[in-house]
């Protein structure tokens, strides 16, 4: 296995899974809920990768560490003690949730791209930037489906418009920079442009809403 790639995974899973569980305590679900919660929005977007790649059974289920790890953080997560810090402070509830989210989304917009063309479809960037972008905002998307909320690449600031620049960055500049230079660079760019664009409120037009 690609050490960088597993230890860039390895963040992104627990990035996401912070936002997963947060979600989950927000919601005010018992200690099962916010378990399924942080692996969901930590995993669900890679399950969907690998099925996309005809791999059976996904990542998730033949390397356990990645659930493990998810669980392992939304229980600490759970724990009475932040429980109550994040209670008693919604400015770092809102800012630890932003931030994870974003490092989540690049982490994983790039593991993407990164699965695609190990699996030999370097040639076709189409491809490459839907299968980047459907790793980084899927497991996002499962999570507040399942939380009862409008997702996030619906209703927030620039957000899958971010995780598609970085994957066609990264595809672009993989032939011309290499592997992890690339991958770096689409971290990087996708989680700068989702903090810059929930700082400064960039967004895409919205629709009028309708007149009575």
């Amino acid at each position: 296995m690609d050490r960088i790639i597993f230890i860039l995974e390895c963040i992104g899973t627990v990035a996401f899974a912070l936002s997963g569980a947060m979600v989950g305590l927000e919601k005010r679900m018992d200690l099962f809920g916010v378990g399924i919660m942080g692996l969901i929005a930590a995993c669900g977007g890679g399950v969907v990768r690998d099925l996309f790649l005809g791999q059976f059974p996904p990542a998730m289920f033949t390397n356990p560490v990645y659930a493990f790890l998810a669980v392992s953080v939304s229980i600490i997560v759970f724990l009475p003690a932040i429980d109550r810090l994040l209670k008693k402070n919604g400015r770092v509830f809102d800012k630890l949730m932003l931030a994870a989210d974003a490092v989540g989304l690049g982490v994983f917009t790039a593991v993407g791209v990164s699965a695609a063309i190990r699996a030999g479809y370097a040639g076709n960037i189409f491809f490459c930037v839907f299968l980047g972008t459907l790793t980084g905002v899927g497991g996002g998307v499962l999570r507040d489906v399942l939380a009862g909320q409008p997702p996030y690449i619906f209703v927030k600031d620039i957000y899958a418009c971010a995780s598609i620049g970085g994957a066609l960055l990264c595809a672009l500049l993989w032939g011309v920079l290499g592997k992890y230079p690339a991958v770096l660079l689409c971290c990087a760019a996708v989680t700068t442009i989702r903090l810059l664009a929930a700082r400064y409120h960039w967004s895409l037009p919205k629709a009028a809403p309708r007149e009575e």
